[in-house]
């Protein structure tokens, strides 16, 4: 295994609020990885520091570019900085276009990674490269039936699927993905998880997320990291964490995340 992903020492203060606290972790290439931890944790901050979105106050985190080489230092880099070199990010809140159809979404994916303005994309169905590849993503996605389909006439399982492509457009290393069976009944959480393990076989692309459903993380997931207060309380297999005390104690009467 490679690692993709890590972050050494990585913490954020708000004041005197610790929002994540001196955090160490190594994502390898082959495993899904879930984050997990009880509301307030510091998932969605540590996210943030591995985005680009927030500045950590200490540590730092690194990140294997798309294509492969050594790991880069991604620390207090902007947001497109370190999507350009290989880390994107489906957000639980839809982040699409709704006045657009799937592949013109796509295809903007695609502009943004080669480094063109969005001014551009009145060319774009012009461009017979880029349509190529926008189609490649969506058959990976499974949306070749509403690829000419505007966004904001899709499905809310649909439209989550469109924010996995949008992310896989740029070609990444690795895919941030925030709770994304959120909203999802039974049947499109099934063909949620199915996407990500079908994804996570036959790409490149290594998938990290966190979710509050527990039956999708301990079925999707290769290693799981506990959160807790800000602080990394527990790693290893499904089985490994689902057995620690630490990890009993922490969502003992409180909701799992």
């Amino acid at each position: 295994m490679t690692t993709v992903l890590e972050t050494e020492g990585l913490t954020k203060a708000f004041g005197r609020l610790v929002a994540v606290d001196d955090v160490t972790v190594s994502i390898d290439s082959e495993d899904i990885t879930s984050i997990i931890g009880p509301n307030g944790a510091g998932k969605t901050t540590f996210y943030n520091l591995l985005s680009g979105q927030l500045k950590p106050t200490a540590g730092g985190v690194r990140l294997r570019p798309r294509g492969g080489g050594d790991l880069v230092d991604v620390t207090g880099d902007e947001p497109y900085e370190i999507s350009r070199l290989g880390l994107s990010r489906a957000y639980q809140i839809n982040n699409v276009f709704e006045g657009l159809s799937v592949l013109d979404n796509v295809r903007i994916a695609r502009i943004s990674l080669q480094g063109r303005t969005l001014d551009l994309t009145s060319r774009a169905t012009e461009d017979e490269e880029l349509t190529e590849r926008a189609w490649e993503v969506i058959e990976l996605a499974r949306l070749e039936e509403v690829a000419e389909t505007e966004c904001s006439n899709l499905s809310h399982g649909d439209t989550r699927k469109v924010e996995i492509a949008l992310a896989l457009g740029t070609d990444p290393s690795v895919v941030l993905l925030d709770e994304p069976t959120a909203g999802m009944n039974a049947s499109e959480t099934r063909k949620m998880v199915d996407l990500v393990q079908r994804l996570n076989e036959n790409t490149d692309t290594t998938f990290v997320l966190t979710e509050h459903d527990m039956e999708v993380v301990l079925g999707i997931s290769d290693r799981i990291l506990v959160l807790d207060s800000g602080g990394l309380i527990a790693e290893g297999t499904p089985a490994e964490v689902m057995a620690d005390e630490r990890v009993k104690e922490a969502y003992l009467g409180g909701e799992e995340a």
